[in-house]
Protein backbone atom coordinates (compact mmCIF):
# COMPACT_ATOMS: atom_id res chain seq x y z
CA UNK A 1 0.00 0.00 0.00
CA UNK A 2 1.18 3.56 -0.77
CA UNK A 3 3.13 5.15 2.04
CA UNK A 4 3.21 1.98 4.11
CA UNK A 5 5.94 -0.54 4.64
CA UNK A 6 5.74 -3.92 6.25
CA UNK A 7 7.81 -3.98 9.45
CA UNK A 8 10.50 -6.65 9.53
CA UNK A 9 9.75 -9.74 11.60
CA UNK A 10 11.01 -9.79 15.18
CA UNK A 11 13.39 -12.53 14.14
CA UNK A 12 14.14 -14.22 10.79
CA UNK A 13 11.54 -16.75 9.73
CA UNK A 14 12.86 -20.21 10.47
CA UNK A 15 12.31 -23.14 8.18
CA UNK A 16 11.42 -26.61 9.36
CA UNK A 17 9.46 -27.43 12.49
CA UNK A 18 10.19 -25.69 15.77
CA UNK A 19 11.58 -27.99 18.43
CA UNK A 20 9.18 -27.12 21.20
CA UNK A 21 10.59 -28.12 24.58
CA UNK A 22 8.38 -26.07 26.84
CA UNK A 23 6.85 -27.73 29.90
CA UNK A 24 3.37 -26.62 28.91
CA UNK A 25 1.66 -26.09 26.63
CA UNK A 26 3.28 -29.01 24.90
CA UNK A 27 3.61 -30.50 21.43
CA UNK A 28 0.28 -31.53 19.92
CA UNK A 29 0.26 -34.62 17.67
CA UNK A 30 -0.75 -33.92 14.07
CA UNK A 31 -3.64 -36.36 14.33
CA UNK A 32 -4.98 -34.49 17.37
CA UNK A 33 -4.71 -31.16 15.55
CA UNK A 34 -6.57 -32.62 12.60
CA UNK A 35 -9.23 -34.09 14.87
CA UNK A 36 -9.99 -30.61 16.24
CA UNK A 37 -10.39 -29.15 12.73
CA UNK A 38 -14.15 -29.71 12.64
CA UNK A 39 -17.20 -27.60 12.01
CA UNK A 40 -19.23 -26.65 15.06
CA UNK A 41 -21.82 -29.08 16.35
CA UNK A 42 -24.50 -28.70 18.99
CA UNK A 43 -23.02 -29.94 22.26
CA UNK A 44 -26.36 -31.64 23.01
CA UNK A 45 -26.34 -33.50 19.70
CA UNK A 46 -26.57 -37.27 20.40
CA UNK A 47 -23.48 -37.87 18.24
CA UNK A 48 -21.44 -35.50 20.36
CA UNK A 49 -22.89 -36.78 23.63
CA UNK A 50 -21.69 -40.29 22.75
CA UNK A 51 -18.19 -38.97 21.99
CA UNK A 52 -18.15 -36.90 25.16
CA UNK A 53 -19.11 -39.86 27.31
CA UNK A 54 -16.32 -41.95 25.75
CA UNK A 55 -13.83 -39.16 26.46
CA UNK A 56 -14.80 -38.89 30.11
CA UNK A 57 -14.57 -42.67 30.50
CA UNK A 58 -11.09 -42.56 28.92
CA UNK A 59 -10.04 -39.74 31.21
CA UNK A 60 -11.04 -41.87 34.18
CA UNK A 61 -8.80 -44.63 32.81
CA UNK A 62 -5.83 -42.25 32.80
CA UNK A 63 -6.70 -41.13 36.34
CA UNK A 64 -7.14 -44.80 37.29
CA UNK A 65 -10.45 -44.29 39.01
CA UNK A 66 -13.68 -46.23 38.85
CA UNK A 67 -15.33 -44.53 41.84
CA UNK A 68 -14.59 -40.85 41.25
CA UNK A 69 -16.64 -38.17 39.53
CA UNK A 70 -14.84 -36.03 36.95
CA UNK A 71 -15.98 -32.44 36.42
CA UNK A 72 -14.70 -30.45 33.44
CA UNK A 73 -14.77 -26.69 32.90
CA UNK A 74 -13.50 -24.17 30.39
CA UNK A 75 -10.40 -22.82 32.11
CA UNK A 76 -6.72 -23.59 32.67
CA UNK A 77 -5.24 -25.52 35.58
CA UNK A 78 -5.49 -22.44 37.81
CA UNK A 79 -9.25 -22.52 37.44
CA UNK A 80 -9.31 -26.19 38.39
CA UNK A 81 -7.24 -25.36 41.47
CA UNK A 82 -9.90 -22.88 42.49
CA UNK A 83 -12.66 -25.40 41.82
CA UNK A 84 -10.86 -27.97 43.96
CA UNK A 85 -10.89 -25.60 46.94
CA UNK A 86 -14.31 -23.96 46.74
CA UNK A 87 -16.19 -27.22 46.28
CA UNK A 88 -15.03 -28.95 49.46
CA UNK A 89 -14.09 -26.17 51.90
CA UNK A 90 -15.85 -23.50 53.93
CA UNK A 91 -14.51 -20.04 54.80
CA UNK A 92 -11.98 -20.24 57.62
CA UNK A 93 -11.06 -23.88 56.98
CA UNK A 94 -7.39 -24.83 57.28
CA UNK A 95 -5.41 -26.44 54.47
CA UNK A 96 -1.93 -27.95 54.77
CA UNK A 97 0.31 -27.22 51.79
CA UNK A 98 3.84 -28.66 51.49
CA UNK A 99 6.12 -26.30 49.58
CA UNK A 100 7.40 -27.70 46.29
CA UNK A 101 8.08 -24.53 44.29
CA UNK A 102 6.32 -21.79 42.37
CA UNK A 103 3.07 -23.67 41.87
CA UNK A 104 2.59 -24.76 45.46
CA UNK A 105 3.20 -21.11 46.38
CA UNK A 106 0.50 -19.97 43.95
CA UNK A 107 -2.02 -22.55 45.19
CA UNK A 108 -1.38 -21.32 48.74
CA UNK A 109 -1.88 -17.67 47.75
CA UNK A 110 -5.13 -18.63 46.05
CA UNK A 111 -6.35 -20.45 49.16
CA UNK A 112 -5.58 -17.42 51.33
CA UNK A 113 -7.44 -15.04 49.03
CA UNK A 114 -10.45 -17.35 49.06
CA UNK A 115 -10.61 -17.05 52.83
CA UNK A 116 -8.94 -20.26 53.99
CA UNK A 117 -6.15 -20.59 56.53
CA UNK A 118 -2.95 -22.01 55.07
CA UNK A 119 -0.58 -24.09 57.16
CA UNK A 120 2.60 -23.83 55.13
CA UNK A 121 5.36 -26.43 55.27
CA UNK A 122 8.45 -24.66 53.96
CA UNK A 123 10.96 -26.77 52.06
CA UNK A 124 14.14 -26.63 50.01
CA UNK A 125 13.05 -26.52 46.37
CA UNK A 126 16.18 -28.42 45.32
CA UNK A 127 15.62 -31.32 47.72
CA UNK A 128 11.86 -31.55 48.03
CA UNK A 129 9.85 -31.58 51.24
CA UNK A 130 11.02 -33.99 53.92
CA UNK A 131 8.10 -36.39 54.26
CA UNK A 132 8.58 -36.52 58.03
CA UNK A 133 7.50 -32.87 58.14
CA UNK A 134 4.08 -33.83 56.77
CA UNK A 135 3.80 -36.70 59.25
CA UNK A 136 4.64 -34.36 62.12
CA UNK A 137 2.09 -31.77 61.03
CA UNK A 138 -0.68 -34.35 60.83
CA UNK A 139 0.24 -35.93 64.17
CA UNK A 140 0.23 -32.50 65.84
CA UNK A 141 -3.28 -31.74 64.57
CA UNK A 142 -5.13 -33.67 67.28
CA UNK A 143 -8.28 -31.57 66.80
CA UNK A 144 -8.33 -32.22 63.03
CA UNK A 145 -8.38 -28.53 62.13
CA UNK A 146 -6.70 -29.40 58.82
CA UNK A 147 -9.47 -30.12 56.32
CA UNK A 148 -7.31 -30.80 53.26
CA UNK A 149 -3.71 -31.52 52.32
CA UNK A 150 -2.90 -29.92 48.96
CA UNK A 151 0.04 -31.52 47.12
CA UNK A 152 1.61 -30.66 43.77
CA UNK A 153 2.46 -34.06 42.27
CA UNK A 154 4.90 -32.60 39.75
CA UNK A 155 6.42 -29.18 40.41
CA UNK A 156 7.03 -27.76 36.96
CA UNK A 157 9.17 -24.87 38.19
CA UNK A 158 11.66 -26.97 40.17
CA UNK A 159 11.58 -30.17 38.11
CA UNK A 160 10.63 -32.28 41.13
CA UNK A 161 7.93 -34.73 42.11
CA UNK A 162 6.15 -35.38 45.39
CA UNK A 163 5.18 -38.98 46.27
CA UNK A 164 1.43 -38.64 46.73
CA UNK A 165 1.07 -42.25 47.84
CA UNK A 166 3.33 -41.56 50.81
CA UNK A 167 1.16 -38.63 51.87
CA UNK A 168 -1.87 -40.94 51.83
CA UNK A 169 0.01 -43.46 53.98
CA UNK A 170 0.75 -40.73 56.52
CA UNK A 171 -2.87 -39.60 56.64
CA UNK A 172 -3.94 -43.19 57.25
CA UNK A 173 -1.20 -43.76 59.83
CA UNK A 174 -2.35 -40.68 61.77
CA UNK A 175 -6.02 -41.59 61.40
CA UNK A 176 -6.50 -38.09 60.01
CA UNK A 177 -9.74 -37.37 58.09
CA UNK A 178 -8.34 -34.53 55.94
CA UNK A 179 -9.00 -34.72 52.23
CA UNK A 180 -5.98 -35.50 50.06
CA UNK A 181 -5.83 -33.14 47.08
CA UNK A 182 -3.35 -33.58 44.23
CA UNK A 183 -2.36 -31.27 41.40
CA UNK A 184 -1.69 -33.63 38.46
CA UNK A 185 -1.48 -30.88 35.85
CA UNK A 186 2.04 -31.73 34.64
CA UNK A 187 2.19 -35.38 35.75
CA UNK A 188 -1.02 -36.92 34.39
CA UNK A 189 -0.29 -38.89 31.25
CA UNK A 190 3.45 -38.57 31.91
CA UNK A 191 3.95 -40.90 34.82
CA UNK A 192 1.75 -43.05 36.98
CA UNK A 193 -1.12 -41.56 38.94
CA UNK A 194 -3.57 -43.81 40.80
CA UNK A 195 -6.49 -41.87 42.15
CA UNK A 196 -8.36 -44.78 43.74
CA UNK A 197 -5.39 -46.82 44.95
CA UNK A 198 -3.67 -43.80 46.51
CA UNK A 199 -6.85 -42.55 48.11
CA UNK A 200 -6.74 -39.17 46.36
CA UNK A 201 -9.94 -37.31 47.16
CA UNK A 202 -9.62 -34.38 44.76
CA UNK A 203 -7.32 -34.23 41.74
CA UNK A 204 -6.67 -31.31 39.43
CA UNK A 205 -5.74 -31.64 35.77
CA UNK A 206 -5.63 -29.73 32.50
CA UNK A 207 -5.68 -30.32 28.77
CA UNK A 208 -2.38 -28.76 27.69
CA UNK A 209 0.32 -31.00 29.17
CA UNK A 210 0.44 -34.80 29.10
CA UNK A 211 -2.97 -34.98 27.40
CA UNK A 212 -1.39 -33.26 24.36
CA UNK A 213 -4.21 -30.79 23.66
CA UNK A 214 -4.48 -27.03 23.30
CA UNK A 215 -5.17 -25.09 26.47
CA UNK A 216 -8.90 -24.75 26.94
CA UNK A 217 -10.36 -27.03 29.52
CA UNK A 218 -9.39 -28.37 32.91
CA UNK A 219 -11.01 -30.77 35.33
CA UNK A 220 -11.33 -31.90 38.90
CA UNK A 221 -11.74 -35.51 39.97
CA UNK A 222 -13.69 -36.09 43.18
CA UNK A 223 -13.83 -39.22 45.34
CA UNK A 224 -17.02 -40.27 47.18
CA UNK A 225 -15.48 -38.77 50.34
CA UNK A 226 -14.94 -35.48 48.52
CA UNK A 227 -18.53 -35.50 47.30
CA UNK A 228 -19.69 -35.86 50.91
CA UNK A 229 -17.50 -32.92 51.92
CA UNK A 230 -18.96 -30.95 49.02
CA UNK A 231 -22.45 -31.26 50.49
CA UNK A 232 -21.33 -29.38 53.61
CA UNK A 233 -19.00 -26.84 51.97
CA UNK A 234 -20.30 -23.26 52.15
CA UNK A 235 -17.83 -21.31 50.00
CA UNK A 236 -19.84 -19.28 47.44
CA UNK A 237 -19.50 -20.64 43.92
CA UNK A 238 -21.51 -21.01 40.74
CA UNK A 239 -19.63 -21.69 37.51
CA UNK A 240 -17.33 -24.17 39.26
CA UNK A 241 -20.01 -25.70 41.49
CA UNK A 242 -20.07 -29.49 41.25
CA UNK A 243 -23.75 -29.61 42.24
CA UNK A 244 -24.58 -27.18 39.46
CA UNK A 245 -22.60 -29.37 37.05
CA UNK A 246 -24.35 -32.56 38.16
CA UNK A 247 -27.63 -31.00 37.04
CA UNK A 248 -26.36 -30.59 33.49
CA UNK A 249 -26.51 -33.28 30.81
CA UNK A 250 -22.72 -33.46 30.65
CA UNK A 251 -22.32 -33.49 34.46
CA UNK A 252 -19.76 -30.73 33.78
CA UNK A 253 -19.50 -27.34 32.05
CA UNK A 254 -21.88 -24.76 33.43
CA UNK A 255 -22.24 -23.16 30.02
CA UNK A 256 -20.94 -23.94 26.55
CA UNK A 257 -18.84 -27.07 26.04
CA UNK A 258 -15.59 -26.62 23.99
CA UNK A 259 -16.76 -29.19 21.47
CA UNK A 260 -13.77 -29.30 19.15
CA UNK A 261 -11.36 -29.98 22.01
CA UNK A 262 -13.24 -33.17 22.78
CA UNK A 263 -12.69 -34.47 19.26
CA UNK A 264 -9.01 -33.84 19.94
CA UNK A 265 -9.24 -35.50 23.37
CA UNK A 266 -10.80 -38.59 21.83
CA UNK A 267 -7.83 -38.90 19.48
CA UNK A 268 -5.28 -38.18 22.24
CA UNK A 269 -6.83 -40.88 24.42
CA UNK A 270 -6.76 -43.31 21.49
CA UNK A 271 -3.05 -42.64 21.03
CA UNK A 272 -2.31 -43.06 24.74
CA UNK A 273 -4.59 -45.94 25.70
CA UNK A 274 -4.92 -47.96 22.50
CA UNK A 275 -2.01 -47.23 20.18
CA UNK A 276 0.92 -46.80 22.59
CA UNK A 277 -0.52 -48.11 25.85
CA UNK A 278 -0.46 -46.14 29.08
CA UNK A 279 2.41 -48.06 30.69
CA UNK A 280 4.50 -47.57 27.55
CA UNK A 281 3.72 -43.84 27.70
CA UNK A 282 5.15 -43.77 31.23
CA UNK A 283 8.22 -45.77 30.18
CA UNK A 284 8.89 -43.40 27.26
CA UNK A 285 8.73 -40.35 29.54
CA UNK A 286 11.09 -42.01 32.04
CA UNK A 287 13.55 -42.96 29.27
CA UNK A 288 13.64 -39.47 27.76
CA UNK A 289 13.95 -37.83 31.18
CA UNK A 290 16.95 -40.00 32.05
CA UNK A 291 18.63 -38.98 28.81
CA UNK A 292 18.12 -35.27 29.50
CA UNK A 293 19.52 -35.66 33.01
CA UNK A 294 22.54 -37.58 31.67
CA UNK A 295 23.25 -34.69 29.31
CA UNK A 296 22.92 -32.05 32.04
CA UNK A 297 25.17 -34.04 34.38
CA UNK A 298 27.80 -34.04 31.61
CA UNK A 299 27.42 -30.29 31.04
CA UNK A 300 27.98 -29.68 34.73
CA UNK A 301 31.01 -31.91 35.16
CA UNK A 302 33.42 -30.37 37.65
CA UNK A 303 30.59 -28.20 39.06
CA UNK A 304 31.54 -25.26 36.86
CA UNK A 305 28.77 -25.66 34.29
CA UNK A 306 24.97 -25.88 34.34
CA UNK A 307 23.57 -28.16 37.04
CA UNK A 308 20.40 -30.12 37.62
CA UNK A 309 18.34 -27.95 39.92
CA UNK A 310 16.85 -30.99 41.67
CA UNK A 311 19.56 -32.50 43.85
CA UNK A 312 17.48 -35.40 45.17
CA UNK A 313 17.59 -38.37 42.77
CA UNK A 314 14.41 -39.80 44.32
CA UNK A 315 12.44 -36.66 43.51
CA UNK A 316 13.46 -35.86 39.92
CA UNK A 317 10.62 -35.26 37.50
CA UNK A 318 9.93 -37.29 34.37
CA UNK A 319 8.02 -34.33 32.90
CA UNK A 320 10.48 -31.46 33.06
CA UNK A 321 14.13 -30.85 33.90
CA UNK A 322 15.10 -27.53 35.49
CA UNK A 323 18.70 -26.49 34.80
CA UNK A 324 20.51 -24.03 37.06
CA UNK A 325 23.02 -21.75 35.38
CA UNK A 326 26.52 -21.12 36.75
CA UNK A 327 26.85 -17.96 38.81
CA UNK A 328 27.11 -14.87 36.64
CA UNK A 329 25.48 -16.40 33.54
CA UNK A 330 22.02 -15.49 32.27
CA UNK A 331 19.58 -18.28 31.47
CA UNK A 332 17.56 -15.93 29.29
CA UNK A 333 20.56 -15.32 27.03
CA UNK A 334 20.83 -19.07 26.39
CA UNK A 335 17.09 -19.36 25.75
CA UNK A 336 17.20 -16.42 23.33
CA UNK A 337 20.06 -17.91 21.31
CA UNK A 338 18.37 -21.31 21.20
CA UNK A 339 15.16 -19.75 19.90
CA UNK A 340 16.57 -17.23 17.45
CA UNK A 341 19.47 -19.26 16.05
CA UNK A 342 18.12 -22.80 16.23
CA UNK A 343 14.30 -22.48 16.49
CA UNK A 344 14.24 -24.36 19.80
CA UNK A 345 11.85 -23.13 22.49
CA UNK A 346 12.50 -23.91 26.16
CA UNK A 347 10.85 -22.84 29.41
CA UNK A 348 11.95 -19.85 31.46
CA UNK A 349 12.89 -19.98 35.12
CA UNK A 350 9.97 -19.06 37.37
CA UNK A 351 9.73 -17.10 40.58
CA UNK A 352 13.13 -16.96 42.35
CA UNK A 353 14.64 -18.87 39.41
CA UNK A 354 13.86 -16.16 36.83
CA UNK A 355 17.03 -15.56 34.80
CA UNK A 356 18.90 -18.17 36.86
CA UNK A 357 17.49 -21.34 35.30
CA UNK A 358 15.81 -22.64 32.19
CA UNK A 359 13.61 -25.68 31.77
CA UNK A 360 13.43 -28.50 29.25
CA UNK A 361 9.96 -29.95 29.00
CA UNK A 362 10.01 -33.61 27.97
CA UNK A 363 6.32 -34.43 28.25
CA UNK A 364 3.58 -35.19 25.79
CA UNK A 365 4.19 -35.94 22.13
CA UNK A 366 7.94 -36.33 21.66
CA UNK A 367 10.59 -38.92 20.93
CA UNK A 368 14.35 -39.52 21.01
CA UNK A 369 15.33 -37.47 17.93
CA UNK A 370 13.33 -34.50 19.22
CA UNK A 371 15.11 -34.68 22.58
CA UNK A 372 18.55 -35.10 20.99
CA UNK A 373 17.94 -32.19 18.61
CA UNK A 374 16.88 -30.00 21.52
CA UNK A 375 19.92 -30.94 23.60
CA UNK A 376 22.32 -30.42 20.67
CA UNK A 377 20.87 -26.96 20.01
CA UNK A 378 21.11 -26.03 23.67
CA UNK A 379 24.72 -27.20 23.82
CA UNK A 380 25.48 -24.89 20.89
CA UNK A 381 23.59 -22.09 22.64
CA UNK A 382 25.69 -22.60 25.79
CA UNK A 383 28.83 -22.34 23.67
CA UNK A 384 27.65 -19.18 21.92
CA UNK A 385 26.62 -17.60 25.22
CA UNK A 386 30.04 -18.31 26.72
CA UNK A 387 28.70 -20.56 29.44
CA UNK A 388 31.26 -23.06 30.76
CA UNK A 389 30.09 -26.63 30.26
CA UNK A 390 31.34 -30.12 29.60
CA UNK A 391 31.39 -30.77 25.85
CA UNK A 392 29.63 -33.87 24.56
CA UNK A 393 26.48 -33.82 26.65
CA UNK A 394 24.47 -35.07 23.68
CA UNK A 395 26.72 -38.13 23.52
CA UNK A 396 25.89 -38.82 27.18
CA UNK A 397 22.21 -38.61 26.31
CA UNK A 398 22.72 -41.00 23.39
CA UNK A 399 24.53 -43.44 25.64
CA UNK A 400 21.59 -43.32 28.04
CA UNK A 401 19.09 -43.94 25.24
CA UNK A 402 21.01 -46.93 23.88
CA UNK A 403 21.17 -48.75 27.18
CA UNK A 404 19.11 -51.97 27.21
Amino acid sequence: MDGMTTPPPARPMARGRMFFANPGPTNIPDSVLLATARASIDFNDPAFIALYDRCMAGLKQVLKTTTGEVFAMTTSGHGAWEASLVNVLSPGDTVLIPETGHFSDTWAKMAQRLGYRVQWLKADWRQGIEMARIREALAADAGHAIKAVCCVHNETAAGTRLPIEQVRAMLDEAGHPALLMADTISSLGCYDFRMDEWGVDVCVGGSQKGLMLPTGFAFTGASPKAMEAHKAATTPRFYMDWTEMLGRRHRSFVGTVPVTLFYGLAEALRLMLDEEGLENVFARHARLARAVRACVHHWGAGNSGPQLFCQNPERVSDSVTTILMPEGHDAEAVRKIALERFNVSTGAGLNVLAGKAFRIGHLGDLNEPMILGTLASLEMALELAGVPHGKGGVGAAMASLTQP
